[in-house]
């Protein structure tokens, strides 16, 4: 996002969240940074409820909390993202998205998402 405005927050999100299948998004849960000051729009746009982390409590995130350390293995902290290409966050997201969690009884995101495992993980040479 070239900015962290709510406006430019919401249709980056807008955007992203068009590819995802209405019945599976229900709610989201943020932070209560200045981008998510306009979440009422998103509300009412997906027709989700909004969920707010208490400042210091990174527990109740947990999940998120998790995630991030899996990008900064990627991305270490004072990684410039406006220099990284779309293929090295692509690549990143997809090893994340298949990576086996308890959380999920050892399944991956990308199987608990879709049903299914990702192909690109199962092919051989």
């Amino acid at each position: 996002m070239p900015d962290r405005k709510a406006k430019t927050f919401n249709e980056a999100t807008l955007d992203n969240f068009k590819y995802i299948p209405e019945e599976l998004v229900k709610t989201f849960t943020s932070d209560n940074g200045k981008e998510f000051s306009e979440f009422k729009e998103l509300e009412e746009k997906l027709e989700i409820k909004t969920y707010f982390a208490n400042p210091y409590h990174s527990w109740e995130r947990g999940k998120n909390e998790n995630t991030n350390g899996l990008l900064r293995r990627y991305f270490p902290k004072g990684t410039d993202f406006l220099k990284l290409t779309k293929e090295e966050v692509n690549i990143a997201v997809q090893k994340i998205n298949n990576r086996p969690r308890k959380c999920l009884g050892w399944k991956t995101p990308h199987e608990e998402f879709w049903g299914e495992p990702s192909i690109a993980f199962n092919l051989t040479i």
